[in-house]
């Protein structure tokens, strides 16, 4: 049952809008931009609702932003059915929203014998699963495509549409087009419980309450709580798994063409090497259980690990510098498959378990979502002509805004990013108001000083504008 809450709390009229909404959206994560995104292009009226400040602060702000094909997801899952629909979405809006892909392909390598015996199910596997033009190659030709690996590679599946994406400019801009076409977004806003009347929810929060129709639980690290919370009772327990990674500098991300993948196991994917739009090369992550939902420090041992498995698969790596080391949690359950569950007399669908694939599966599961949401027999028109945002173009290989004329100055020379865009990210309805939302908006502070030449700068830029002063934020560390 719903938490109780006194009569007088649900009958407050201090309300954060006047609307009935048709659904709210609880999380802005990769999932609940995209979530967000599909109900309101198929006509619903949204709320999104996010207890951080800045949106993807949670298990979305740390991850190795690469766009799976599925090609190893379990056969017949709900999981590979939301990749797949994924991957097809983002490669159809691509152009539309201005995002970045790039085609990089990987190769699932076998360095052990016992690994080479797993490439030929590998192969069978992502055959079943629809990615034909897997194959396996010998150590010749790994060795021709990939020449700085590990003359220890012995073998690989080569699964050409395999790609690195921009991880944050994606939801960015998944969420503004929600914005843009009528939906409202609420941060630091943390839902604490709610009554459900049967028709129509009154959802509780410290700033006040909201009203919809429907609810969908994106809460990610804390999907399980939030359906305690509020409807009494969690269908799975979140075991939060961190991953840590190392991210090299610039200069190493030539050694490698391709994302170099590792025979996986039943817990983890592995450790992979791949470059980034960005133009670094990274190894990870570490998969560690943990209690905790908010430590993602990073340890001496374990990135030392990583560096040292990093040099073995491509000796190279040993004269390259690190740049900086990050480590993400995702919201893992007791399960493996994603929880993606309906509770049809609540008009309420929690969205959970989405581990290490959500930043590929998040169109399609967004589209699930709504088809299970349709079955609560809410009927909808979709938008005959949305609006179409662009993304931010921070990649690499991009037209970026420093090519421009009128950008003020370069504050931030690694990552050349420019005043214009720091300001332009300090305004509007997903304006920046942490260090790291106007990292992810604009990588300013990312790249190889990481800060050191331009945090004075950016510190004044973002003066009054942070909920924390940087200066704060310095002094506590």
């Amino acid at each position: 049952m719903p938490n109780p809450q006194p009569k007088s709390s649900r009958q407050s009229k201090n309300m954060l809008s006047d609307d009935l909404f048709d659904v709210v959206v609880i999380g802005a994560g990769v999932v609940g931009c995209a979530v967000a995104r599909r109900f309101v292009l198929e006509g619903a009226k949204v709320a999104i609702v996010e207890k951080a400040s800045d949106i993807l602060d949670g298990a979305s702000k740390a991850n190795s932003a690469i766009l799976h094909t599925g090609f190893d997801a379990p056969q017949g899952s709900l999981e590979l059915e939301c990749i797949r629909q994924g991957f097809r979405e983002y490669e159809d809006i691509r152009s539309e929203l201005g995002l970045v892909q790039q085609k990089s392909g990987a190769f699932v390598v076998a360095w052990t014998p016992e690994q080479m015996d797993a490439l030929a199910g590998i192969e069978a596997q992502a055959h079943e699963n629809g990615i034909v033009d897997a194959h396996f190659v010998d150590a010749k030709s790994l060795k021709a495509a990939e020449p700085n690996l590990s003359a220890n590679a012995m073998g690989a599946v080569n699964v050409p549409q395999e790609s690195i994406i921009d991880p944050w400019s994606a939801p960015y801009v998944y969420l503004h087009q929600a914005l843009e076409n009528g939906a409202e977004v609420f941060l630091s806003c943390h839902i604490t419980g709610g009554d459900f009347d049967g028709h129509v929810w009154d959802l509780w929060s410290g700033n006040g309450t909201l009203r919809s129709r429907a609810v969908i639980n994106c809460a990610g690290l804390y999907g399980d709580i939030l359906d305690r919370d509020v409807l009494g009772q969690a269908q799975f327990q979140i075991i939060p798994r961190k991953g840590q990674f190392v991210v090299f500098d610039k200069a190493a991300c030539g050694l490698v063409s391709s994302v170099i993948l590792p025979v996986p196991t039943e817990k983890t994917k592995g450790v992979v090497l791949f470059g980034t739009v960005f133009g670094n090369l990274v190894v990870g992550p570490t998969a560690e259980d943990q209690q905790s939902r908010t430590d993602a420090t990073t340890d001496e041992v374990s990135l030392n690990a990583l560096i040292a498995e990093g040099v073995d698969k491509l000796p190279a790596l040993a004269q390259m510098p690190v740049t900086a080391v990050y480590a993400g949690l995702r919201p893992a359950t007791e399960r493996k498959e994603y929880r993606i569950e309906a509770a049809q007399d609540k008009n309420w669908i929690t969205v959970g378990g989405i581990r290490s694939t959500g930043l590929s599966a998040a169109l399609g599961i967004a589209r699930h979502v709504f088809g299970l949401y349709e079955k609560f027999g809410a009927e909808h028109q979709p938008i005959a002509k949305p609006v179409t945002p662009q993304a931010n173009v921070l990649a690499q290989t991009g037209a970026r805004d420093w090519q421009r004329g009128g950008h003020g100055e370069i504050v931030c020379h690694c990552e050349l990013v420019t005043r214009r865009e720091i300001e332009a990210a300090l305004v509007g309805p997903l304006a920046a108001r942490s260090l790291g939302g106007l990292k992810r908006q604009t990588r300013a502070m990312m790249g190889r000083c990481q800060g050191f030449y331009c945090a004075a700068q950016v510190a004044e830029l973002t003066d009054g504008k942070f909920a924390q002063a940087m200066s704060e934020r310095f002094a506590h560390d």
